[in-house]
């Protein structure tokens, strides 16, 4: 449409305020925007001349203008965000996000169940989230179901059904997990108070739930109940220690959403923080695709509708790093100078910066460079990691000890470098001292027959792991030359020499991934070595240790029975056709002494 043509439907357009559709030729809603003044708004697309080429192309193509009046902008913005998210158009904003996010569920049946899921599904059930981790949602739920027994059967758990003893209780209430609601163990009220605190944790409203949780623990202990008294002191402490773990802020500020936003030239990156009760209970940042130069006040209010409707957020207060010219007056928007509320914008915006750094790391590269290239900063590492090696050990109680070393170039697997270690100079479970005979053998090898080394030695292992390697660099003279760091797998935490304190790497982090990986890689191919050695060694102690049976009979037993229990279980004439009556009966003789 060009400007000659919107001059003629242009005073049919309302001055009020809602949303505007710009539709093409094939009848698709190309652009979805939003006005105070519908007539102005969308006459700025048509002037005679644009200096943005994307808005020209925009009005060009369009050839129809469909808009809905609405009673006011905070209905407009509302609207608008749902109709992106429906018709996703070419040259609207987008948030990037191709993951379906874990949320709790707590479903709408009698006796409610708690559970995790991915789908949400139109029956009035509750759901909490999303979450960005599944971890975090399962220690979630580990946490709830210590506090409070829950059913985890999906009976239809009506009265009639209970009254008639339709149901029996299920293992799960024997050992204390269920306490029986399918034989009328539990009442409905008492369920019902559970999933009532249930809520309030999932929402981080944990005062009122220890508050609860008191008023009970008192409650039996007046009656001389002292056993009921001291579990529910027990899960008040279980609480504690699981709410001490959350990002505390300060006590203070309460139900507040926080925002920030960084830009380059074709992207920006929002990180949203869900506040409550002074924790951080919900994070997420998103990358917002720029399509005709939006402004940063555009970007983030657009970004602010769409996370607090993802996230069910009704919270009063907004901190941003900007002023926002907000449609709804019932909430404040807050841009901090000093105090808690501006350490907690430089929170997010650290976040903000640390995603789209990871981003553009990636940015016209290829994925593996952009990776080791975060990877050098992390680690920071004066040259790009190209050449890596990762070491892990393994046996069982302290027999059959081995080693594994794999390597990486370029962020990919060279598996014909791969190189498997069996342990020489150490007697029982040493893994210190195992992991230091490996790295010594390694380092002298390449010294003695002048190969290159690698930029960057990953231990699997903690701080006892890491120590005794660098001692093998010591010895070699090559401590410091070669950077070293050990991955500890209960927390996912990066070590390195002399520093007390772990790396926190963010858990999405591609550099990490690759870590994870090798290490990974590593523990497989010692796992497989170490089941080949101790299956030869099992080998050599039955088959072989009958008389007259060597390792060439055992290998065609093997290898025709594929195990001993079928071995024993064969005839035997299928025995003699195979290796000879004599040996035969010397065989079904030994599983005989042995079985009887």
């Amino acid at each position: 449409m060009n400007p000659e043509e919107f001059k003629l439907i242009q005073p049919s357009l309302p001055v009020e305020p809602g949303i505007y559709k710009f539709i093409d030729e094939n009848n698709k809603i190309i652009y979805v925007g939003k006005a105070r003044n519908l007539r102005n708004r969308v006459s700025s697309y048509f002037k005679t001349s644009h200096d943005n080429y994307k808005t020209r192309v925009l009005s060009r193509k369009t050839i129809r203008i469909e808009f809905t009046i609405v009673k006011s902008e905070q209905d407009a913005l509302l609207l608008e965000n749902l109709l992106i998210k429906e018709n996703q158009p070419r040259y609207n904003i987008q948030l990037r996000d191709d993951k379906t996010y874990p949320h709790i569920c707590i479903k709408n049946e009698r006796f409610p169940r708690v559970f995790l899921t991915r789908t949400l599904t139109d029956d009035s059930s509750e759901y909490l989230g999303p979450y960005t981790s599944v971890k975090r949602v399962r220690s979630i739920l580990r946490l709830l179901q210590s506090l409070f027994p829950l059913r985890t059967c999906n009976l239809n758990l009506s009265q009639k059904k209970i009254e008639e003893g339709k149901y029996k209780a299920r293992l799960e209430y024997h050992i204390g997990n269920c306490l029986g609601p399918c034989e009328d163990k539990q009442t409905e009220v008492s369920y019902s108070e559970s999933i009532s605190l249930i809520r309030n944790i999932l929402k981080g409203q944990y005062g009122s739930v220890m508050q609860e949780l008191r008023k009970n623990m008192q409650f039996h202990s007046e009656k001389f109940e002292f056993e009921k008294a001291h579990l529910i002191k027990s899960k008040i402490e279980l609480l504690e220690n699981y709410q001490a773990k959350s990002t505390i802020v300060s006590p203070v500020i309460d139900n507040v959403d926080v925002f920030s936003i960084i830009d380059n030239e074709k992207s920006a990156f929002v990180n949203y923080l869900k506040v409550v009760n002074g924790s951080i209970t919900q994070t997420k940042t998103v990358e917002l695709r720029k399509k005709l130069e939006e402004s940063p006040h555009d970007l983030l209010i657009f970004a602010i509708i769409s996370l607090r409707q993802d996230y069910k957020s009704d919270s009063p207060e907004i901190i941003t790093p900007i002023s926002l010219d907000f449609p709804d007056e019932k909430i404040s928007i807050t841009v901090p100078q000093r105090g808690d509320k501006k350490k907690l914008l430089e929170l997010s915006l650290s976040n903000a910066e640390y995603y789209k750094n990871s981003r553009e790391s990636l940015t016209g590269k290829s994925k593996s460079t952009g990776t080791l290239e975060l990877l050098q900063r992390e680690f920071r590492l004066t040259e790009l990691p190209v050449y890596l090696e990762c070491f892990d050990n393994s046996n069982f109680q302290g027999s059959f000890p081995v080693s594994s070393m794999v390597v990486f170039k370029m962020g990919k697997p060279v598996k014909k470098d791969y190189r498997h270690y069996n342990i020489k100079s150490v007697t029982g479970p040493n893994d210190f001292a195992s992991m230091e005979e490996v790295v010594y053998r390694r380092y002298s090898k390449l010294l003695n027959e002048n190969l290159p080394l690698p930029q960057l030695v990953i231990i699997d292992g903690g701080k006892g792991q890491l120590s005794a390697a660098r001692t093998a660099l010591e010895k070699l003279n090559l401590a410091g030359k070669i950077p070293i760091a050990g991955i500890a797998k209960r927390l996912e935490e990066i070590y390195f020499p002399d520093d007390p304190l772990p790396l926190h790497i963010d858990k999405r982090s591609p550099a990490l991934k690759l870590i994870q990986r090798m290490r990974d890689e590593a523990h497989r191919f010692a796992i497989t070595f170490h089941k080949t050695k101790r299956d030869k060694a099992t080998l050599k102690t039955s088959l072989t240790e009958i008389v007259g049976i060597g390792k060439k009979t055992s290998e065609m037993l093997l290898k025709k029975f594929r195990s001993e229990k079928k071995i024993q279980q064969a005839s035997l004439d299928e025995l003699a056709v195979l290796i000879g009556e004599s040996k035969a009966l010397k065989l079904k003789e030994h599983f005989d002494n042995l079985n009887s």
